[in-house]
This record gives structure tokens, sequence and C-alpha cells, in this order.
């Protein structure tokens, strides 16, 4: 790494632009880039009809759709040495009725008023230190995220908390329950394999670690704090807590139908920004999630779909796009996976996914052309699904095409618009939020 010029009286070191020559007549380096393979072009692959479904007509039970997205900006609220940042987070849930969508398209010129019914949306805001900024009662940034995000998910909303819908959903409470979690280590002392049991939880969602008496937060089942760096910071975790929340957020709606009208469940599609999946770690999160799905397959009904916007798969499809008739959907199984997207061997014993996703992937060409990359929850990990396997496929598939959006390349009118009224734009809302966290920390 270069030396940079910090108070301007010397001059900045600059890369040497002759070094390449020694990695070039590197022996090592020579026979390591022989043995690379690149993934395949398009025109090398192979689609199963096996492995396709088209498009029929179906009844479509969908009256309802709910959409989470979220968005985070994070901020220097000082920039001289030591630089310090912070994180803001604002996650939304955007709900509509299909009556809503349906009566707009149908009119020649959109009304504003109707609009407003298309942007009912909750969205919850969340503040937590990423660099060089830690909370008064906590020493270390490690410890001041643990609170940041303990105290958010403690905060009461209309509808009850976060935290007691993660208690819901980790002690598997929608069914028969389980006794304990078992945390992979603990915060406090490092101590690996804790138990938290249901029973030993108290009134404020805390447990004492059974190695060294220390406070476990419930909130700490996310892991996070094994990939904090009280030294480099928190930047690392700051896409993970997105996609936690994101999940939590439509959790929480799925506890409050239940509990208030679940016939509901059978009319409203659920469509999450990303994949159906909890990734580093919070991985293990998947496994309660898989648990929720069956539990909702077996009592209810789920219409849930993860909509991918960008990443290998979205490329992937892009570059088969001619392959498809419209109307097609490819389930992508582990062979395929691993032959054309990901880099590696299909292994039967170990289906792609199976350490972090709830679901199984879809490529979907809609009538109209339009591309799109599904993931549909499933009850079991699977290495070559079927569509019977991927239950309301052709609704989810029925009522994407429905909520189809011309504003972008390939995109859902839902996860446009959410993302719209939850993204934190560089300019003018970074800066703006700078100002602001440098007046309320410097208060």
């Amino acid at each position: 790494m270069a030396y940079s010029s910090r108070h301007g009286k010397r001059p900045q070191e600059y890369a040497s632009k002759s070094s390449h020559s020694h990695v070039i007549k590197d022996k090592s380096v020579q026979e390591f880039l022989g043995r690379c393979n690149l993934p395949k072009s398009s025109e090398g692959v192979l689609v199963d009809d096996r492995q396709l479904c088209r498009l029929g007509s179906v009844e479509n039970p969908i009256q309802y759709f709910i959409a989470i997205d979220g968005g985070y900006t994070e901020v220097a609220v000082r920039t001289e040495f030591p630089s310090a940042t912070v994180c803001f987070f604002q996650i939304g849930a955007l709900i509509f009725a299909l009556s809503d969508l349906e009566r707009l398209d149908a009119q020649p010129f959109i009304d504003p008023d109707d609009m407003t019914q298309l942007k009912k949306i909750q969205r919850l805001e969340f503040t937590m230190p990423v660099r060089n900024v830690t909370l008064r009662t906590e020493g270390t940034i490690t410890n001041s995220v643990r609170r940041a995000i303990f105290d958010f998910f403690r905060n009461s909303m209309e509808d009850g908390s976060l935290i007691d819908t993660l208690c819901w959903l980790v002690f598997e409470e929608f069914g028969k329950g389980v006794s304990q979690w078992t945390l992979s280590s603990c915060p406090e002392c490092g101590g690996r394999q804790i138990a938290l049991r249901r029973r030993e939880m108290s009134k404020e969602h805390t447990f004492k670690c059974d190695q060294c008496g220390g406070q476990i937060l419930l909130t700490d089942v996310f892991r996070l704090h094994e990939a904090i760096d009280d030294e480099i910071g928190a930047g690392g975790v700051l896409g993970y807590v997105t996609t936690t929340i994101e999940h939590m957020v439509m959790v929480h709606l799925i506890r409050l139908i239940l509990k208030t009208k679940p016939a509901l469940m059978r009319e409203i599609l659920f469509v999450k920004d990303g994949p159906l999946a909890f990734f580093g770690q919070t991985a293990n999160m998947h496994k309660p999630m898989r648990a929720l799905v069956q539990y909702l397959f077996a009592h209810q009904n789920l219409y849930l779909a993860g909509l991918e916007k960008s990443g290998p798969f979205v490329e992937h499809a892009d570059e088969i796009g001619h392959k498809l008739d419209n109307g097609a959907a490819l389930i992508l199984d582990n062979d395929y996976i691993y032959s054309y997207v990901v880099p590696g061997k299909a292994d039967p014993a170990n289906p792609y996914g199976r350490t972090t996703y709830y679901g199984n992937k879809v490529i979907f060409k809609t009538l109209a052309g339009s591309m799109y990359v599904a993931s549909l929850p499933t009850v079991e990990v699977m290495a070559k699904p079927s569509a019977a396997d991927l239950r309301n496929l052709d609704v989810v598939l029925t009522n994407i095409e429905k909520l189809k959006c011309d504003m972008y390349d390939n995109a859902l009118f839902p996860i446009a618009l959410a993302n719209k009224l939850v993204s934190l734009a560089n300019h003018p809302s970074s800066r703006i939020l700078q100002k602001f966290a440098k007046a309320g920390i410097g208060g």
C-alpha cells in the first residue's frame, strides 16, 4: 500500500508502472491462470425441458400486495482523524390492493389522489454506530451496535414490537414451539455453544451466559457481534442488518395477520426485495424461517416471492432470455446452478443455499418478454425441485406478470415504488443526514 500525503508538505507515493512484468513472468501465476475456468457463455447453456414450466390460466386469489424493501446510508460525523461514521436505515412495508392497481391501469391519466392509495407505506427508521462512535452507556463499538439493534427491536409500534416477533420466530411459538436456541458464541466471553432457554429469558428479553454470567440480548441470535471489529468498525454488517430487518418486518406482519385475521394469508402476496435467504453471520435464521414456511403451508397458505434486481443470477437470466419462450419459467436445480451460474461442482448432498436459503430460485420470462429472478419458499432443502415443490408457483408468476413496471429494466411496481419511498440518496439525503448527525452528537 502506498503512502498518502496527509499534510500536503510531501508528495503522495504512486504505484510502480513497471512492476507488473514480475507478475507476468512468475511461473506460479502462469500455472494458476492455466488451471482456471470461466463461466459458460449463453450459447453453451442447455435448457432441459424438464426444468421448464409455462404460465397458464389460473384463478387468482390474491387481493392485496405487501412489498418490503430497505435502504441505508453511511455518513461521516467527523472527517478529520480519527474519522467517525454512523449509519441511517429506513425499512418500509408498502401495502396496496390489487383493485387499486387495476383501476389505475384502466385510466388514461393518473390522478395524484389515486396514486396516494399506492403509497400507503409503514416506515421504520434506525440509526447505528459504524466507526469510532460509541453509545455513552457502552464501552465498545461492538456493544454499542448490539445495544442499538436491541433497543430498536424493543421500541413499541402500534401493533407490537419486533422483539416480540423475534421471540415468536426463534422459539417457533407459531407452532408447538422449541425450548431453546443455541448461540454459537457469547458476545461477552466468547464461549461456544451457549444455550438460550426460553423459560430463562427475562421480561426484558435478555439471558445470562451459563459460562461467564454476562448479559446476552435476544437480538444476539443474529451473531452480528462476531463480524464487528472494535478497531475497523461495523461497516461489514450493514447489508446483513438491512436484510435481517426486512425479513423481521415481513414476519411481524405475518404474525399480526395470524393473530387478527388468519384468512387474509390466502389473499396476500408478499414481495421481498432480494432472495429468500439470510447471509453471513445471520445465516442460521433461515432455520426458523423454514419452520414458519412449513407451518403456514400446513395450516394456512403463503404467497411469497423474493425478487432479485442484481447479481449473477440476474446477469445470467439476461444472457439466456432469448432461449426461453414468453410465459416460461425455468426452475433452477443444483446441477444447473453449478454448471452455468456459480463456480463449483454440484453435490446432491449439499444443495445450493442449504445453509442460507429457505426457498428455491426460478427464472421467469413474462408474456411481455421481461426477465425476473424470483425465489419461492419451499418446505425443505431441495437439490432438484420441481414445479410441484414450489407451491403456488402459478399464482405467484401470474401476479408478477400483473406487477410489471416499465420505469426500469425488468422492474416490478411494488419494489420500484417501495425503493423510491425508503431509499436514501447520496445527494441531498446524505448531506442533510450528515449535518443532522453532527449536530445531534455534538449536542
